[in-house]
């Protein structure tokens, strides 16, 4: 990889003298790391130890992040596809640290620029329970994707969206914390995305730092008073980093926090000068990729707020987006897609109610359930977060909420994928089978299936290490494989031995 010279130049008036160590680390090979789900992967806290094992130690900042010593082929590891990890980069999942240093109590948070799901999946097993959490991806196919990690993650208190930025004004002083982690020009990602090396120029910095701005005034309003902003982004240059925090304390009224760290950790501090602290990740100093993180407090009360929301009104005045995103492809007409209101209420039927838990593993929380049946569909969240669902609905595009449990075909109620992944299953509402590798592999490959003859006719809960894949209906002399077609594994090559990561 030859890296452009105007960004090498940059980087040595960056950091001085420390710009030789960074830029030889990204002429290494990245870094791999992993975060565990504590609600389905067993703690692997004695594994790094053993000679065999994949992990090459914590990440420090990261109660369930591991490094690996090589990339694994998670693409034929079923448990990667069972939500029992996540696949993501070490430095970004300082998140934790933010989450555990301000948030003491449940919350609704939104993860604005959310796909694929990494700081998504972090915060919602970081946010304490009780918590709504909102993941937002504008682009359908990458909301596609963010949909397919949430649902796999397995937690009912959780909201997927495929909105504008701008739509959220539309909910003024809705969340408590609001995570962006806005579309820049990745330095950081250099060594991982020949991509962004490619497409670096000036230019493209002086629009990305102009986009950070136009992505964060377009969803203020949605954010309360006191509430708090995590701004993050994947590079180094100082106008998209520093100089945006700078912006957001001036024009939007914003006061910039410390988040705790420990000197071992190898964090960088603010470049441009400032006396406001900042969370900088450099390779070479730190084990992981570019990453810039700040934390900022929104200023006022909830009273002028709202005095401020309904001067507006008066004025004939809205909140408007200023600008447009390239990657989010921000627009100020799109985002206001409303989700159909529900028809009126059908019974859902008795024996979809008892394939949830009335508490939450592994905590066994307490947990009712709101129950929603429409166009054959069964759903169910939380009811304490029934109503800010609902308000949800109202303003935006919902493509994912709760659990989704079943479809009606007839008289036959078939049990969802969805369901198969979420914490709250009842499994033993349900016969289970067992697979090989093998045959979890051609599970996910969507490949016809032929169970042993001792399996249970009817609906089965398909486990691989005793972690459940999903559903299959096994009629005697075949099973009719009910994995989402477009979640299916593609690859062609398939591995000679198992792959084994946890």
């Amino acid at each position: 990889m030859s890296l452009p010279d105007l960004f090498v130049k940059t980087m040595h008036e960056l950091l001085a003298a420390g710009a030789t160590d960074v830029l030889e680390a990204l002429e290494t090979q990245p870094v791999v790391s992993l975060r565990l789900n504590p609600a389905k992967a067993e703690s692997p806290s004695l594994k790094p130890a053993l000679p065999d094992s994949p992990f090459d130690g914590a990440v420090p900042w990261a109660s369930d992040g591991f490094y690996l010593k090589e990339r694994a082929a998670f693409t034929f590891d079923p448990l990667f596809h069972a939500g029992c990890y996540y696949v993501q980069e070490a430095s970004s999942m300082f998140l934790e640290q933010v989450v555990r240093g301000y948030v003491t109590g449940p919350v609704r948070a939104l993860d604005l620029c959310a796909a694929p799901g990494g700081k998504s999946t972090l915060l919602r097993t970081a946010l304490p329970e009780g918590s709504l959490l909102v993941s937002n991806e504008l682009i359908a196919p990458r909301a596609q994707v963010l949909v397919e990690n949430m649902v796999k993650w397995g937690h009912p208190g959780c909201v997927v969206t495929n909105n504008a930025p701008s739509a959220f004004a539309a909910l003024p002083g809705f969340f408590d914390v609001v995570v962006a982690d806005v579309p820049c020009s990745g330095e950081g990602m250099f060594r991982k995305d020949p991509v962004a090396v490619a497409e670096w120029s000036e230019a493209n910095i002086e629009t990305c730092w102009r986009r950070g701005r136009d992505i964060i005034a377009a969803c203020w309003e949605t954010l309360k008073p006191g509430g708090l902003l995590v701004y993050s982004t994947c590079t180094f240059n100082i106008n998209e980093d520093e100089a945006n925090v700078q912006w957001i304390c001036e024009e939007l009224g914003a006061e910039v926090l410390p988040v705790r760290v420990k000197p071992e950790w190898g964090i960088t501090g603010n470049l441009a000068g400032g006396l406001f602290p900042v969370y900088r990740f450099l390779p070479g100093r730190t084990r992981g990729e570019g990453f810039f993180l700040a934390v900022l407090r929104k200023q006022g009360t909830p009273e002028e707020d709202v005095g401020r929301r309904e001067a507006k009104r008066q004025n004939g005045r809205s909140s408007e987006s200023r600008g447009a995103c390239s990657r989010c492809r921000v627009a100020t007409d799109e985002g206001k897609t409303k989700v159909r209101p529900a028809a009126k209420p059908m019974a859902v039927p008795q024996e979809c109610r008892e394939w949830l838990h009335d508490e939450m593993a592994p905590s066994r929380l307490p947990l009712p359930f709101q129950w929603q049946m429409d166009g054959g569909i069964v759903r169910a969240w939380p009811k304490a977060l029934a109503g800010q669902i609902e308000q949800l609905s109202r303003s935006l595009r919902v493509l994912h909420a709760g659990v989704v449990v079943a479809e009606l075909k007839g008289r036959d109620a078939v049990p969802a994928q969805s369901l198969a992944f979420s914490q709250a299953l009842r499994r033993e509402a349900f016969p289970e089978v067992p697979l090989t590798y093998a045959e979890a592999l051609a599970y996910l490959r969507k490949e016809s299936l032929q169970l042993s003859p001792e399996a249970p006719r009817g609906y089965v809960l398909l486990t691989f290490r005793g972690v459940p894949l999903g559903f299959a209906k096994n009629i005697g002399n075949r099973a009719n494989n009910l994995y989402p077609a477009e979640w299916r594994i593609r690859r062609a090559y398939l591995p000679d031995n198992e792959v084994r990561v946890v």
